[in-house]
């Protein structure tokens, strides 16, 4: 087993926290989400692809704030279009700017979807707004759902303090489960406002999935037929596997969407697109409105973020090392005589354990996770990586290297 890191001020900094926060730390970047004792809890700085921690361990940087990062870390370009704005015009004000134009007219030009758009801050923000537009726009109710779509009550999966009334119009399936979308239309569809999926299959703790053949195809006749508002949840593929999102690359378009994450390479914000007669529901009939909402520094970022990865054709050069680097993973657990999977290439690298009655692939797990973090490679056990433009082929290499290193480990120790 590798040495192990020293963490002694992230440890510090934990401990005063719990005084002063509840849990710490928020959601899933608490420590139990990754391999307590083994990960930093706290980082001071990132650049490019690699952050630093509190302890002075510096990682190459694969979960990349869980996806906003597309591009890396501190980027001059896209940061200086913000310093900008801040000193030449400001940014918080009772009226909206002219960037939000500039935007809504550059994401007109590039999502499929995409007639008429609202911008918010988060997922969850526009995620929960979809529904609303949707439930507005039909008349209707119940929602059909797959994948992870935030923290709001409609949708999150920790139901503490959430009362069943406010989730009980709600209806899971499976994602790449036609049929269980067939019989969950056959019971609901004639009150069913909305499908809402993500285009490509990320569930928590499993591998990655691509549509199978007919899939969201089949989604999008089934509403349809039944007059119910396709919503594809973009916020993690939104500008990474295309600049239209997997609706683009998969030929598959959506009468609404929601985009976040990468949009603005780490500002927050997300945006609601679609057609305009369903988009239009928010002139007066459905309301939403927020103070922060209308600020230009996160839109800012946006326009700079879009350009950067037209300019240097971003995305191309992500699915090209990313292709690369996924066959050498493949060829590595190939070889490696341990039951797990590879999956997500090539935008969202994945290693997962195969599960078995006597619950080795959790002890596995948690070994493969703490010996990559010992190898400075910064990835979560539950949740796939990202590739970032920044990201070198030489720290492609090191991460394949070290993923090689830490199955050996695994071998030697189950």
């Amino acid at each position: 087993m590798s040495e192990k890191l020293t963490l002694t001020n992230s440890d510090r900094l934990y401990k005063e926290a719990w005084e002063l926060i509840p849990g710490a730390v928020a959601g899933i970047r608490r420590p139990y989400n990754f391999v307590p004792g083994e990960y930093p809890i706290y980082l001071t700085s990132a650049k490019g692809g690699r952050i630093i921690d509190v302890d002075g361990n510096e990682y190459i940087d694969m979960l990349c704030a869980y996806g906003p990062i597309i591009v890396g870390h501190r980027e001059e370009e896209i940061d200086n279009a913000v310093i900008k704005q801040i000193q030449e015009k400001g940014f918080c004000m009772s009226l909206v700017q002219e960037a939000q134009n500039e935007l809504a007219q550059k994401l007109i030009d590039i999502i499929p979807c995409c007639e008429k758009a609202f911008f918010m801050k988060t997922g969850s923000d526009a995620t929960t707004a979809a529904i609303r537009v949707a439930r507005g726009y039909t008349d209707r109710t119940k929602i059909l759902r797959s994948g992870y779509h935030g923290w709001h009550d409609w949708c999150v999966e920790v139901k503490g303090g959430i009362p069943e009334k406010f989730y009980e119009d709600v209806f899971e399936f499976k994602y790449n489960d036609l049929e269980g979308a067939e019989k969950l239309f056959k019971q609901h569809g004639s009150d069913l406002a909305a499908v809402i999926i993500t285009p490509f299959g990320h569930p928590l703790g499993y591998a990655v999935q691509y549509p199978k053949p007919g899939f969201l195809e089949g989604l999008k006749e089934l509403c349809e037929k039944n007059g119910t508002v396709l919503i594809f949840d973009e916020i993690r593929t939104g500008f990474r596997l295309s600049l239209g999102g997997a609706q683009e690359l998969f030929n598959v378009t959506p009468d609404l969407a929601v985009f976040g994450k990468a949009i603005a390479n780490g500002y927050p914000l997300s945006v609601v697109v679609g057609k305009k007669e369903i988009m239009n529901v928010l002139e007066q009939k459905v309301f939403i409105s927020s103070t922060f909402f209308p600020n230009s520094l996160d839109q800012v970022a946006a326009l700079a973020n879009i350009n950067f990865l037209e300019k240097y054709k971003v995305l191309d050069v992500i699915a090209k090392r990313g292709k690369i680097f996924g066959k050498k993973i493949e060829k590595i657990l190939q070889d490696c005589g341990i039951p797990c999977s590879f999956s997500g290439a090539p935008w969202m690298p994945f290693i997962t354990f195969d599960k078995d009655d006597q619950g080795l692939y959790k002890k596995r797990r948690k070994a493969f996770y703490t010996e990559i973090i010992r190898r400075k490679v910064f990835l979560q056990p539950y949740h796939h990586g990202y590739i970032a433009f920044r990201h070198t082929d030489e720290d492609m290499d090191y991460v394949a290297n070290m993923i090689a290193e830490s199955l050996e480990a695994v071998k030697k120790q189950i």
